[in-house]
Order: structure tokens, then sequence, then C-alpha cells
């Protein structure tokens, strides 16, 4: 029994010593004594109440497990809140400390201490940015003695020690930021005043000095961005408002500025706008272009592509004159907005036939032959167009045999009604096509009316419709799963326009429909 005895707690030993002389005495008193029994009792809840308060010391000398959990539970907590370590042993650090000492070799147990290690080098690298240098060398200690990766240690002592002697630094780079100021160097070079605040707050974030001047400093820019906005030059104001942003994107001026500058890409848009109308179609691209030179602008975009198709249909108009030089030059400006388009393509075309119309015409031949070519002519153009021939066979086609006739006798009064037959017809042709859904016929009618006139207003609509009803019909065959025929319509309609809204969700069904 003392052998027993012996290896209990201090605290414990007089305890059980007294149960065991409880015991012996009800031995003695004999089993079925009243006052055993009593005694009992109390005996019993005497033991009770003990392993009650003393419930918490007896599991941890049981079971050093539950303690040992215990002590990470706190830990994690403690390392949530940023407790990372305390001298009363309530730190991430301590309590994790005091885990491995139950059990060194609980693998949760080290990685608890290294997440504690990168929370302290995080807290030094916030606590650097902030200027506080007494708080970030204490997280740096830390980190250092739970062993973190030394190169990082080394770059925030190395930052550390450059910022412990940075006050002298910041009042000199101060000084020079205001002396630029005061000069109007705001922005000039790495000397002017805004780059030198930038470099005070740098590393101090919150100099009240600084913050001010670099308000300041950015006011000015705003101003003259605002001046040049209502000059109209809007990249002279866009490139200040790009300055300011990079400084400080929440400055309370920026909406201001930005609202002028709006206002002043929409006057430019405007007079663009008039300058096309006007047939001042330099003028025209010019404006336009401004605009998208500062980024995408649809409007502007669209813009450009009228302009495009202005040109076209001048370079049609000077070919039909025979003025080719002025043609062609006409053909390279809308080429130069619109490489790709219908309208050049159509313009190239006209300039092309001209060319051979004219040199057909200087072929000389007599009245009577004239007469007569002009008269079968205009009768090959009557049968081409009922055929529905309009630009092919190329040389058989109506448009073909109309600008023949145009060649041999621009001035006769029968070509001239023939000029002003074709296109309604040809306009005619593609509506009643396009009614039936023979969209390969209502498109060569449409190509007709286009080499016939490339610069009608009507012509984007109609390109547009022609489109949609390509993509109405290629859904309907795709939904029947001929995708061949879903994909060749995709084509169609993207060489019509490819601006058509129905093209990209049709494209992506297709696709789907491909995997």
């Amino acid at each position: 029994m003392h052998k027993t005895r012996s290896r209990l707690p201090g605290w414990l030993s007089p305890l059980v010593g007294r149960v065991h002389l409880y015991a012996r005495w009800w031995v003695a008193r004999g089993w079925d004594s009243p006052r055993a029994w009593r005694s009992i009792a109390i005996g019993v809840l005497l033991l009770a109440v003990l392993l009650s308060v003393f419930r918490q010391p007896l599991a941890n000398l049981l079971w050093p497990e539950t303690k040992i959990q215990r002590l990470l539970d706190d830990g994690h907590r403690a390392l949530r809140q940023g407790h990372l370590s305390a001298a009363d042993g309530s730190g991430a650090r301590e309590l994790f400390e005091a885990a491995a000492a139950l059990d060194p070799d609980r693998g949760d147990v080290r990685d608890a201490l290294a997440d504690t290690g990168r929370a302290a080098l995080e807290q030094a690298r916030r606590q650097l940015a902030a200027g506080d240098v007494p708080a970030t060398r204490a997280a740096l200690a830390l980190a250092r003695q739970l062993q973190v990766p030394q190169g990082e240690l080394d770059a925030i002592a190395a930052h550390l020690q450059r910022q412990a002697r940075e006050p002298e630094r910041v009042d000199d780079l101060l000084r020079r930021a205001e002396a630029a100021q005061a000069q109007g160097l705001l922005d000039q070079g790495a000397d002017s005043a805004l780059p030198l605040y930038q470099r005070v707050l740098a590393v101090r974030p919150d100099h009240l000095q600084a913050l001010q001047g670099r308000d300041d400093a950015l006011s000015d820019l705003l101003a003259a961005a605002l001046d040049a906005a209502r000059r109209d030059d809007i990249q002279a104001a866009a490139g200040l408002l790009r300055r300011v942003e990079g400084y400080d994107p929440g400055h309370a001026e920026l909406p201001a500025a930005r609202a002028a500058l709006n206002t002043a890409l929409e006057r430019r848009r405007g007079q663009a706008a008039r300058d096309l109308a006007r047939g001042r179609l330099r003028q025209a691209a010019d404006g336009y272009s401004r605009v998208l030179a500062l980024g995408d602008d649809p409007v502007a975009r669209r813009g450009l592509q009228q302009v495009a198709r202005a040109w076209a249909g001048e370079a049609v108009r000077l070919a039909g004159d025979f003025h080719f030089e002025q043609a062609r030059q006409a053909l390279e400006q809308a080429r130069a907005w619109a490489p790709g388009s219908a309208e050049v393509a159509a313009a190239e075309q006209a300039l092309q036939r001209a060319q051979g119309a004219h040199r057909a015409l200087e072929t000389r031949m007599p009245a009577a032959e004239r007469e007569r070519r002009v008269r079968a002519l205009l009768a090959q153009m009557d049968a081409a167009a009922a055929q529905g021939q309009w630009l092919l066979p190329p040389g058989a086609s109506a448009y073909d045999r109309f600008k023949a006739a145009q060649a041999l006798a621009p001035g006769d009064a029968r070509v001239k009604q023939a000029g002003a037959r074709i296109l309604p017809a040809a306009r005619d042709c593609m509506e009643h096509h396009l009614q039936g859904n023979r969209l390969q016929a209502a498109r060569t009618c449409l190509d007709a009316w286009q080499a016939l006139a490339p610069g009608d207003p009507r012509l984007p609509a109609a390109r547009r419709r022609l489109a949609q009803r390509w993509l109405a019909v290629g859904s309907e065959r795709l939904g029947a799963g001929d995708v061949a025929f879903a994909g060749r319509a995709l084509d169609q309609a993207r060489a019509l326009d490819p601006a058509t809204p129905e093209l990209p969700a049709f494209a992506e069904r297709l696709g789907n429909a491909r995997r």
C-alpha cells in the first residue's frame, strides 16, 4: 500500500489515505451496522465532491492527449487573433510549445509552430509598411526564433535598417517636392513634385504633409485637364487624366474631369458626324480616329465605317466619269478605314469595269456600229436581268452589259433610262428572293445593288436583314442536326454583316454542336 501511495502526486496521497481509513473502520464495525452505512454514504459523497473538484487534474494525469488538444485549440485561437506571443503564456507560440513539451513527435504541433513563424513574418511586413520600427523588430525576432526562411528574414531586416535611417531622407525629399511644386514642375520627371511626394509616401504612407502636397499638385493637373477638355483637346485632357489616376485613382476631383472629357468627346463625335453629312470625308475621318485613339468607341467605329462607304461611293462615281486617278485615291482612303468591307470590294470591281469600258470606248467605230452595239447591249442587259444574272457570269451579267453600253454612249437617253431601271430592279430582286428564303439568289441581287450604288444608305440595313435570315435558317437546320449547313450559314452571315447581334449566340450553339 505504501508503494502504491508513493506513486501518487503529493496532493492526492492524503485523500487516498482518508478513504483507506474509512474502509478499515467500516470492516471493523461490521457489514450490517446502520452507522456503518451512514459512514459509507458520507465517504461516497466525499469521494464524488473530490472527483468533481479535481476532475481536470486527474484527466490530465490519466489522459495527456486531451491536454495537448486543448493547448492546440487555444493556440490556434490565439493565432487567428494575431496574439502570437505573450509573457503570461497565452500567446500562440507559448501554447504550441507547451503542447510540444508533452509530445515532441506530433506533426500537427510542429506545423502549428511553423504557422506561427509565418504569421510573425507577415506581421513584421505589416508593421514595416506602417512605419512602426519597434513592432517590426519584435515580430522579426519572433519569426527568427521560430526558424522561418532566412532569405525572407534578411529582406525585411534590410528594409528595416533603411527605414530606421529614413526620417532625414523623408525631410529632404519633402523639401525638394515642395520646391518643385512652387516652380510648377508637377510631373515632368523624377525631380518633379509628384514623383518626390510618391517617394515619401512609399515609406511613410500616412505622412500628412506629403498627402496634402500631392493632392494640391493633382488638383493643378486636373485643372489643366479641364481646360484642355474645354478647348476640345481630347488627347491632352485624356493624358492628364491618366497621369492623375496613376497617382491617386480615388482623387475627389477626378469625376468632374472625366465628365468634362466625355463632353468633349461627344462634341468631337458630333462635329465628325456633321463633316460626314456635308461630304467633308477627310475631316470626318480625322475626328472619328482621334476619338478612337483614346480607346474603343462604338460610335466612332461606326462613323469610320460610314466614312469608308462614302469614300467607296466616291470612287465608283469618279470611275464612272473615267477619272481613274482620283477614283484610285478615293479607293485607297476607303481601304484605309475599312479594308475588308463589301463596299470597298464593290468599288474595286467598279473601277476595274470602268477602266475596261473606257478601253473599249477608245476603240474607234462608225456611228452605225456604235448604235447597233448599244441596242444589243441594252437588250442583253434586260435579258440577263430577267434571268437574275445581275453580276454573273462575268462579262455577260446585266451589270456588265449596262456599263458597256454606258461606256459607248454615256449621254444616250436610253442608257440613262436603263440605269434608272436597273437599280430598283436589283433592289426588288433582293426583296423577292428574301421573301422566298432563296438566300443565295438574294445575295446575288444584293451584290448587284452594291455595285450599282455603293453609297446607297439603305444597303447596310439590307445586308443585316439578309445576314439575320441566314442565321434563322441556319438555326432551324442546326436544330434538325444539319451542322454542315449551319456552318455555311454562319459564314454567309459573317461575310454580309459581322456586327449582326445574333452572331455570337449562334456561333456558340454551333461550336457546342460540333463538340
